[in-house]
């Protein structure tokens, strides 16, 4: 059995439910659970992000430049994490920091 009652959610978060329960429900404790519908944000056609193309080789492999991987990052959680890759150091200074490790 379900019961539905559509309510207004008010700023305070508080909302009571009135229901009237049939009869066939016995008296006495029972569980009652409640599920809310969670609806996804749907963006309109003036919002929604163009599909990015990243070019790929002609073995199939994707082209990643420095400004195709920041615009992939962009409004991503990962770009804290990728604070490793921002660096002014050569590659061979990056090796020679790896190598020091095991003199």
């Amino acid at each position: 059995m379900t019961l539905t009652q559509t309510v207004e959610i008010p700023a305070d978060r508080r909302v009571r439910f009135d229901f009237e329960v049939p009869l066939e429900i016995p008296e006495g404790k029972t569980e009652i659970v409640i599920q809310f519908p969670v609806r996804e944000k749907v963006q309109s056609a003036a919002e929604e992000k163009p599909k990015m193309h990243i070019p790929r080789d002609r073995n199939g492999k994707f082209i990643l430049t420095k400004e195709i991987i920041d615009e992939m990052l962009q409004d991503s959680l990962l770009k804290e994490l990728t604070g490793i890759l921002h660096t002014d150091m050569t590659l061979d200074e990056i090796r020679m920091a790896r190598l020091a490790k095991h003199l």
